[in-house]
């Protein structure tokens, strides 16, 4: 027997998403309804989902899956990246009807309803993938529910009336309130002082596995205040917003080099890294996002197949070293790894300095795991440093 559905039940599922350019799409409710604003951006990921969700990196983005069939593994307890739902909005072609995996305890919709996320669903996610491909990375609404009857031109206000991603200063609104400690497994090797622009659970957890403690810090924190855990070696994590912005960050990051801290960063991390050195930094056209790209490592020739999420890069020169321009104090500096899809800047290493970063994520989730060598890296750098200063 088919239930019909009443207009106005019609009307409850229908969904419009609205591009800045007045370019929309029409298509269904999914999750909560109601209106989400933010930069559109897509995500390559076939899988991951629920990590790429709950980054912090994604705060006022409205994310388009470009995998077609997403939620098939359902909502679990066990691989969140931060405490809740960080996208504005979430952008699907097939939802899975109901999950199926052993370790799920809800579906994506659900969850995504629970957290007042609103999405849509059943709409040409390849034709607006390719759409900002061709502009570039753009402001978007979805409209759900009651909101998805009010006018085009009523829809289009609202989307342009939102912030532009360029020149916003995001990393202290989803910074940790409070410094908390992430224990050492095992015996206690190091300590580190761990910035939080952003962090992603998976990050601590892989440097506790190699026995550091870890000392997750505000992005207010300040240099004294990072001194005073006499640390092994400092780390600047992941975060959204303009890295242009950050001038608190990169002023406490040039007195980390002035003191000659190890220090490693990741993703917006290595843009200040960038910005403290004295380069610049751009907005891509439109991003790097999802779990496959490939990255070179100029320092050892390899290929890497990559986790990634950010909209700007640093603007540095591809060759042979140079003196970092903001202060010859630094020392020698070059780019350490390019990514093989557009040659953008990858990462960082300071040849007189003990410091390096990278742009993409090494601690990955749900994958890959190609450069999980980083955190070694820097472990072999903070006990070098340790052992040159006893």
């Amino acid at each position: 027997m088919t239930t019909q559905l009443t207009p106005e039940d019609v009307a409850l599922e229908s969904a419009v998403l609205v591009l800045e350019d007045g370019r929309s799409f029409r298509g269904r409710a999914y999750g909560a309804r109601g209106v989400a604003v933010g930069e559109a951006v897509f995500s390559t990921g076939m899988s991951g989902y629920q990590e790429t969700l709950t980054d912090p990196s994604y705060h006022r983005q409205i994310v388009i899956m470009t995998a077609p069939h997403i939620g098939n593994t359902g909502w679990n307890d066990e691989d969140d990246e931060s405490g809740q739902i960080w996208v504005s909005g979430y952008v699907v072609r097939d939802p899975a009807p109901r999950p199926s995996n052993w370790r799920s305890r809800r579906s994506l919709d659900d969850e995504l309803r629970a957290q007042g996320v609103v999405g849509i669903s059943d709409i040409d996610t390849r034709a607006l993938t390719r759409h900002l491909r061709e502009h570039g990375a753009m402001r978007v609404g979805i409209f759900s529910g009651d909101a998805a009857a009010a006018s085009l031109p009523d829809q289009l206000a609202t989307v342009v009336s939102t912030p532009a991603m360029s020149g916003s200063q995001l990393a202290p609104e989803v910074s940790t309130a409070e410094p908390y400690v992430v224990a050492a497994q095992g015996d206690k090797q190091f300590v580190v002082a761990a910035l939080d622009l952003g962090i992603k659970a998976m990050t601590p957890a892989l440097m506790a596995a190699r026995g550091i403690e870890v000392h997750v810090l505000p992005a207010t924190a300040t240099f004294a205040e990072i001194a005073a855990l006499q640390p092994d070696g400092v780390f600047f994590s992941n975060g959204p917003g303009d890295p242009g912005t950050a001038e608190h960050e990169m002023t406490v990051l040039r007195e980390v080099l002035a003191a000659r801290i190890p220090f490693f960063g990741i993703c917006f991390g290595n843009q200040i890294l960038g910005r403290a050195l004295g380069f610049g930094t751009y907005k891509l056209r439109y991003g790097h996002r999802g779990i496959n790209q490939p990255v070179k490592d100029l320092t050892t020739g390899k290929v890497e197949v990559t986790a990634h999420n950010h909209g700007f890069a640093v603007d540095a020169p591809v060759g042979e070293p140079v003196t970092a321009p903001a202060d010859a104090a630094y020392g020698r500096v070059r780019v350490s790894h390019v990514n093989l899809n557009d040659d953008v800047v990858e990462g960082l290493e300071c040849l007189d300095l003990p410091a390096f970063s990278v742009q993409y994520h090494p601690e990955a989730a749900a994958g890959p795991h190609d450069a999980g060598y980083l955190f070694d890296r820097f472990v072999t750098l903070m006990r070098e440093h340790k052992e040159a200063r006893a």
